[in-house]
């Protein structure tokens, strides 16, 4: 049996054309929107001129008409130079956006999905509530039924791309007597709506990435709004998670990389006691190490969106095999990706607490990843369900 590990042409181009952008246009901005905590707000029609949003989305739409493959080395190769605007990215794209593609009615996709691939849209996807983090089930969020509209009350916090999100998916409870099985998922425009009401959070690291507190207070919206039907939520969530966790993953990956990249070039300029750094074999077992665990990553990531390419309706969820590859493909980038950032500090020496120096941005942005997108522990949980099931088989 052989294996195809390498990249095919047309990936190799969409990660040269990426790459080339990244390290051109967005490069050169990235200390002083790390210290400004800013994003450059014109970062996806950037992107839709080189025409990388919806990388995933039906050319029908604006998009390319690839895969979660693809949409993984986008994720890749931007957090390579920015993990936090990596994350921004993703959250738009993959967490708003593609999740609307895959639960909206055809006509609300012709009506949005153009203008995300476009750039004019960035989105954002509220999950997470004050008292209802990784219990996402635990949520209060409410929406009732008034009308030919819903009122909507309640909040959203840790919302990337909240303050700055021209539409927003987002889930509520309409029926909160079924518990989980009462939960919906909705869509609105940001602009000008009542009763909305956001505030940025700020955060020790992923600067540049904006997160918020989002806040609904009697904010309506038509009942057309409501994506993948009443009381259909929790379907519609936990088959977006699966996408979500994979594609991510990426924003680690391309961070990992760039610490190795960044370190062996460190390694071989800086002399100390007469000789370059990489000659001591203590750097030597560092670079390796961050080698393996790099690679052993990117196995681990590429091999889940791989997976997701194959399966015809790409749903995850309980009880699937796509649900346990996402959660250890995201469980172990996250945690592979902080010990290779704390590395490149302990390489660069006292230059790696330094901000201008691009590694310190990497070891800021890594710990999300561990926290993020659902905890390391909530990973392993997830993990382990699907290794206890009666049809599990191992050497899949």
């Amino acid at each position: 049996m052989t294996l195809n590990f390498e990249l095919s042409d047309e990936q190799k181009m969409l990660e040269d054309t990426v790459w080339r952008w990244a390290s051109t246009w967005l490069e050169p901005q990235m200390e002083k929107l790390y210290e400004e905590d800013r994003m450059p707000p014109d970062i996806f029609r950037e992107l839709g001129k080189i025409g990388v949003n919806g990388v995933a989305y039906e050319e029908k739409y604006g998009g390319a008409g690839l895969g979660y493959v693809e949409t993984l080395l986008l994720y890749e190769t931007i957090a390579r130079v920015s993990n936090a605007l990596s994350m921004t990215v993703g959250a738009s794209q993959t967490l708003c956006f593609d999740n609307f593609r895959r639960n909206a009615t055809e006509a609300q996709k012709m009506e949005i999905l153009p203008k995300a691939c476009s750039g004019e849209y960035i989105g954002c996807l509220g999950i997470t509530e004050p008292n209802a983090g990784s219990d996402a089930m635990g949520m209060t969020t409410r929406a009732v039924k008034s009308g030919d509209h819903y009122v909507i009350n309640g909040s959203k916090t840790f919302i990337t791309n909240g303050p700055v999100a021209d539409l927003m998916v987002f889930y509520a409870k309409t029926d909160p007597m079924r518990g989980a099985h009462g939960i919906s998922a909705f869509y609105f425009l940001t602009e000008d709506m009542k009763g909305f009401y956001r505030e940025k959070i700020h955060k020790w690291g992923m600067k540049s990435s904006p997160t918020g507190l989002l806040t609904f207070d009697n904010m309506e919206i038509p009942e057309e709004n409501l994506i993948g039907g009443l009381n259909q939520g929790v379907s519609v969530l936990t088959n977006g998670l699966c996408t979500e966790r994979i594609t991510l993953s990426g924003c680690s990956l391309g961070s990992q990389r760039a610490c190795l990249e960044l370190s062996i070039k460190y390694a071989k300029e800086r002399v100390q006691f007469g000789k370059p750094l990489g000659s001591f074999q203590f750097i030597q077992g560092k670079l390796a190490d961050m080698y393996t665990g790099y690679m052993a990553s990117k196995w681990m990531a590429y091999s889940a969106a791989s997976y997701c390419d194959s399966l015809e309706t790409k749903i995850g969820g309980k009880g699937t095999e796509l649900d346990r590859k996402a959660a250890a493909a995201l469980l172990f980038c996250g945690e592979m990706g902080t010990k290779i950032a704390d590395a490149a500090v302990q390489i660069h020496g006292g230059y790696g607490y330094c901000s201008e120096y691009p590694v310190s941005r990497h070891y800021l942005d890594q710990k999300l990843w561990d926290v993020g997108a659902g905890t390391a522990e909530i990973r392993r949980i997830i993990i382990a369900r699907e290794l206890l099931r009666d049809n599990f088989q191992s050497g899949r």
